[in-house]
């Protein structure tokens, strides 16, 4: 515990401007730099003394748990017996699932796709098949899968897997044709190769192409059953070594699926067709069917079909066999959605799926493949979406998926995080939204069901929310490292919807996706919820759990600056502040503005992107929206994006700013306070000099929104340049106390005579913001629409205008020092730029709380001015004694409460504690971080205690002051790929960790930091990535994390039968070890595959550990081993005694019964 001493730091010190000698240090990665004192010019103003309890040892980066549907999967495996399944994707990737809280995330090394999966089942293991033509095996038996052998392909390219049931050799097909045989316990490949010359006929004289089916027969697992692409079947004898059969079809083949008898076999071809082969009649199909096939007359054959992928046979011992299969449909209905056809018996079911098929599998009661079947599930892979049919119902329902799948229903575009927030509201919002649930699921429980999960020690409750391409919100439930939906909002229902015919007219700025969310704020407490959207509009929501219908109250702010680099000043002068009028509430319509001219080539003015409902509108329990705010075409110039939002709910007040300015309104009374742009925030005290020009000449028509994408800046934003004006909806805004006429509204010839304020460059400092800069990144095609979105907090990445634009991009309400040396504190609205200028904004609220719903608001800027290299992200408070100051809040009442309404009630506002308690001459620290710095000031005296320059070579992208183990520090993400974290106040680097390099804008738009130690990102257009920076949870992970291996007994096989093993086959004799094993088959030729021992195998730990730590880990390793086989063993003689007990006594009972019998009596 190290303290700091700020009056010995100061004392002997003299005065210094805070940003004069601000140091400078960097690393080469971007990292922390050095820290420096600035003292305030007198001694001793600081007699505090803070201690910083945290230290480098509380912090250690490390991923906890992925959500959401594996991106891009290809493969799909099922363990019977354990009940987890297995998803493979694209990117190597492997999720592992089970019951709700069993979910693992494993990654290939290389990241070469994923072929194909193999469990061994009931073993705690996993084959996986990859593009690079390796096979890897996974243990399971631990709660992150390690790899225990890889064995490299050298010569041929893997094409199909199959690894029998209780069987510990796996069948290996190669795109040559031929067939290998690897041993799973040692990953050795065997010397038994089944060459693709000697499987087919001498007399054939074209190659059969790749293998892609392998299977052992049911009846006898001496024959393994050979399946070529080209239509090829080959029945081999492994022992004899010879095709003891062969079959021919005209058409390719893409699967094949036993009887479970071993007598027949079904292949599905390229052309729709399925055949039916007898192993007794090889010569032709036993039976030939085109399901989705027209029939023709005079016998002729059905019209070919789309290729059937995949084709499953199931057997069923008391109904007809179900036959499973995807694609097959007909070349004419091309406008149909993938389907899954079921036949059973006569009846043929499709089911049609909103996304292409990747993959089925068929779940069984039995995990022997010579037993009838008994499916009851078909697990259905889809490119964006995992469902589960139920078959044990005629209408084939489907299983309520406990998993979030469905995080990318619409692309996401923004993330909030939200930990240790009131426990009530987790019940609350499940209690509204369970009520909004589809239904028509199966009553069945979910079938994946294997591993065990328990909550762990981390308890308090964590939110996250995700705002989407649609306009819609979702709240989900994140504790103890799970995460299901609790709750979906639809922002878009407060607009009207587009007509036919309309074309671009309403929807002209955003083509697609016009109610994209753009940022989020919420505040738990209070409850108020507050979006804004890529249309230029902010609605604010308030929470009941009583529906109402009511009219939706709308505003129109006019927010819109001219920007110009060349300088012309002109003699008149205008005062720096216009006039303050408060704005009425305004329910009307919108879309009736006597300004909306629908053909092109005219002006538009004064009209919004969207256009809200003006009819009374149903508003369901949860949140309703209580104000909706929108910018407005000014001139024929579009609204920008907005940059910045804040709410209060202590003080009513909603503030969000673009590259323009700055907006501010009072949604208690539904009034504008402040509508200005950046420059006129400054007053007289522009610190860029900035001098009056003259209009711009000869402007042009701009038709469209900058759209928010990842490339370069638009040329549409560098043309964004009109007349600064305070009048929103003809009603004058500006704060002084002079009246204005209302109703009147400025027209392109009045805008020419306005003597118009334009920003020159600064002659001594230019932007230096990485918010001013062009951020091109390479995005995939594919994604492009999830990554079209800008990153809504704080514009590091925002494109804005390099040299002339200040955008506000942070905003932050706090009780604090409006001016130097204020021996009070009051509200206040902190503003940051892009040009990394920090603005005090004062708030002067009425006094008493009756008054606050009829007394307008005084907004005025206060002077107080500090600066910073780069633009603004995050602001944050700490008391006198270090601790961090959270600010006011309105606790929560239902609005529509009648019962309250009816009894006199107030406001109940909760201050922070340690700012309702400061006297006069107190003071409090701001922290204030930037893209390039990080700095701390004393309220109210203005001095920069400490600055520390966090990067020079790149910019960060998110900053968040947290709380960790009661302690304030400062977490940032920088673009180069550096997670830091700095103590509080001394800005102290405790943790600077090469994480993430920025690859991918949707990293950026969407990482977010929290309390307690926790942090997200969306790692993929459909995955969620937590992840925590605290020490004590990645020590106690291993404790959260479910188990994917619990010991079950192996289901016993069925009787066969006396006759049945007589005459059913030679299975039971088969010796697979004495074929295979070295002995018989000889070593495989070294050059055709490499083994390579896996990081979790022993030879890997003994290259990894060494020396006698790593002779203790093989020890503990080897004595659970053992430890687990005498349990087994131990189980099984307890069996085996049980058994005998049994036995004498039935023997005992028999021989009393029988005992004074004569032979002639029996």
């Amino acid at each position: 515990m190290k303290k700091f001493n700020f009056r010995k730091v100061l004392d002997g010190l003299t005065a210094s401007s805070p940003g004069s000698s601000s140091s400078s240090g960097s690393n080469s990665g971007g990292g922390a730099g050095s820290g420096s004192v600035h003292p305030a010019g007198t001694a001793g103003v600081l007699r505090e003394e803070i201690q910083e309890t945290l230290t480098s040892e509380y912090f250690q980066i490390c991923k906890t748990v992925r959500h959401g549907f594996p991106h891009q999967p290809t493969a799909l495996a099922f363990d019977p017996v354990q009940k987890i399944l297995a998803i493979g994707t694209r990117t190597g990737a492997i999720r592992i699932l089970g019951r709700p809280g069993v979910d693992c995330y494993c990654q290939h090394e290389s990241g070469a796709a994923v072929l194909q999966l193999q469990f061994l089942i009931n073993e705690g293991a996993l084959v996986s098949a990859s593009s690079d033509d390796t096979l890897h095996l996974w243990n399971l038996r631990q709660k992150k899968p390690a790899i225990l052998h890889s064995l490299k392909f050298n010569r041929e390219r893997i094409t199909y897997c199959h690894l029998p049931f209780q069987s510990k050799w796996l069948y290996v097909g190669t795109e040559r044709g031929n067939t290998h045989i690897v041993n799973i316990e040692s990953f050795i490949l065997s010397g038994y190769v089944i060459m693709w010359n000697k499987a087919i006929e001498l007399s054939t004289k074209t190659h059969p192409g790749p293998v892609v089916h392998l299977s052992d027969s049911p009846r006898d697992e001496g024959k393994l059953l050979i399946g070529y692409e080209n239509g090829t079947v080959v029945f081999w004898d492994l022992k004899s070594k010879r095709a003891e059969l062969r079959v021919y079809y005209d058409e390719a083949i893409h699967s094949i699926d036993w009887h479970h008898e071993g007598k027949q076999f079904m292949c599905s071809h390229s052309d729709g067709s399925l055949t039916l082969w007898n192993l007794k009649s090889p010569s032709r199909p036993f039976q030939t069917t085109i399901p989705h096939g027209k029939s023709q007359k005079e016998g002729r054959k059905s019209e070919s079909c789309k290729p059937i992928l995949k084709v499953e046979y199931k057997t069923c011992k008391n109904s007809e066999p179900f036959i499973i299969f995807s694609g097959g449909l007909s070349y004419d209905k091309a406008c149909r959605r993938p389907s899954l056809t079921i036949m059973h018996g006569k009846a043929i079911t499709v089911l049609e799926m909103d996304h292409p098929i990747v993959e089925f599998l068929t779940l069984c009661e039995t995990p022997y493949p010579n037993e009838f079947q008994e499916p009851y599930a078909v697990v259905v892979l889809l490119e964006k979406d995992l469902i589960v049919v139920d078959l044990t119902q005629s209408n084939f329902p489907i299983f309520e998926n406990p998993y979030p799948m469905d995080i990318h229903e619409s692309p996401v575009t923004c993330t909030a995080y939200f930990a240790d927030c009131p426990p009530d509201l987790i019940l609350v919002l499940y209690s509204i939204g369970v009520k909004h649930k589809k239904q028509g699921y199966s009553n069945k429980e979910w079938p994946i069901s294997g591993g065990a999960w328990n909550l762990g020690a981390q308890t308090y409750p964590e939110i996250i929310i995700t705002g989407h391409a649609d306009g819609s919100i979702k709240f989900w439930d994140a504790s103890a490292i799970t995460l299901q939906m609790l709750y979906k909002l639809k922002t878009s229902k407060v607009f009207e919807k587009q007509k036919l015919g309309e074309g671009k007219q309403t929807y002209e700025i955003v083509e697609e996706d016009p109610f994209a969310i753009q940022m989020i704020y919420w505040c738990p407490e209070s409850r108020i919820f507050c979006v804004s959207g890529v249309s230029a509009y902010v609605i604010i929501y308030r929470f009941s759990r009583y529906e109402i219908t009511t009219e939706i109250v709308s505003l129109e702010v006019r927010l819109q600056y001219d920007v110009e680099d060349i300088i012309t000043p002109e003699p008149e002068t205008s005062p720096p502040f216009p006039d303050l009028s408060a704005q009425l509430p305004s329910s009307r319509s919108l879309s009736g503005s006597t300004n909306t001219v629908a053909s092109e080539g005219v002006t538009k003015d004064s009209i919004p992107c969207l256009n809200v409902k003006t009819r009374p509108v149903r508003m369901p329990p949860g949140y309703q929206a209580e104000l909706v705010i929108q910018l407005v075409w000014v001139d024929g110039e579009p609204p920008q994006q907005i940059t910045s939002l804040a709410v209060s709910s202590a003080y009513g007040i909603v503030a969000f700013g673009n590259c323009n300015g700055l907006a501010v309104v009072d949604f208690i009374q539904k009034t504008v306070l402040l509508s200005m742009g950046t420059i006129d925030l400054y007053r007289s005290s522009d610190l860029y000099q900035r001098q009056p020009r003259s209009p711009r000449k000869n402007k042009q028509f701009i038709a469209g929104l900058t759209e928010l994408s990842d490339s370069p800046v638009p040329l549409e934003l560098e043309r964004c340049k009109s007349p600064t004006s305070d009048h929103v909806n003809g009603h004058c805004t500006s704060p002084t106390s002079q009246s204005c006429s209302s109703g009147k509204r400025l027209s392109s010839a009045d805008v020419s005579k306005v003597n118009r304020w334009g920003p020159g460059r600064p002659p001594f400092r230019k932007a230096q913001s990485a918010a001013c800069m062009e951020v091109s990144l390479p995005v995939t095609t594919e994604e492009n629409r999830e990554n079209s979105y800008n990153r809504s907090r704080s514009s590091s990445i925002s494109s804005i205008d390099k040299d002339s634009k200040e955008a506000i991009t942070a905003l932050y309400f706090m009780e604090s020092f409006a001016r130097k040396n204020d021996s009070t504190i009051s509200p206040c609205l902190f503003v940051g730029t892009s040009l990394g200028m920090v603005l005090i904004i004062s708030l002067n609220l009425p006094l008493a709380d009756e008054q606050r719903f009829t007394e307008p608001i005084v907004v005025l800027p206060s002077g107080t001015f500090l600066s910073l290299k780069g633009a603004v992200l995050t602001f944050s408070c700490m008391d006198r004694t270090g601790g961090l100051m959270q600010p006011p809040y309105e606790v929560w009442r239902d609005p529509n409460n009648i019962d309250e309404n009816e009894k006199s009630w107030r406001r109940k506002v909760v201050m922070n504690s340690s700012s309702a308690s400061q006297e006069i001459g107190d003071h409090q620290y701001t922290i204030i971080c930037s893209e390039k710095q990080a700095k701390v000031f004393s309220l109210p005296s203005q001095t920069c205690l400490y600055v520390h320059n966090i990067t020079e070579t790149s910019f960060i992208l998110q900053a968040n002051v947290v709380v960790m183990c009661n302690s304030a520090c400062l977490a940032c993400f920088c673009a180069n790929g550096h997670i830091m974290i700095m103590s509080l106040p001394s800005l102290r680097p405790m943790l600077d960790v090469n994480y993430l390099p920025l690859t991918d804008m949707r990293i950026a738009r969407t990482f977010c930091f929290t309390n307690e130690g926790q942090a997200l990102y969306l790692v993929s257009p459909t995955e969620i990535q937590r992840l925590t920076y605290s020490q004590e949870m990645c020590d106690n992970l291993q404790d959260m994390l479910g188990d994917l291996f619990t010991p079950i007994e192996t289901p016993e096989a069925q009787n066969r039968g006396f006759l049945k093993g007589l005459f059913g086959g030679s299975g039971q004799t088969f010796d697979r070890e004495e074929l295979f094993g070295e002995a018989s088959a000889g070593k495989a030729s070294r050059s055709l595959a490499q083994h390579i021992p896996g990081p979790g195998s022993i030879e890997g730990m003994k290259g990894a550990a060494g020396g006698v730590m790593g002779e203790l880990t093989r020890a503990r390793i080897a004595l659970d081993e053992r430890g687990q086989r005498l349990g087994e063993l131990e189980e099984k003689t307890a069996g085996m005694m049980t058994s005998a007990e049994a036995f004498s006594k039935h023997a005992h009972e028999l021989m009393l019964k029988y005992k004074d019998k004569k032979w002639y009596q029996f």
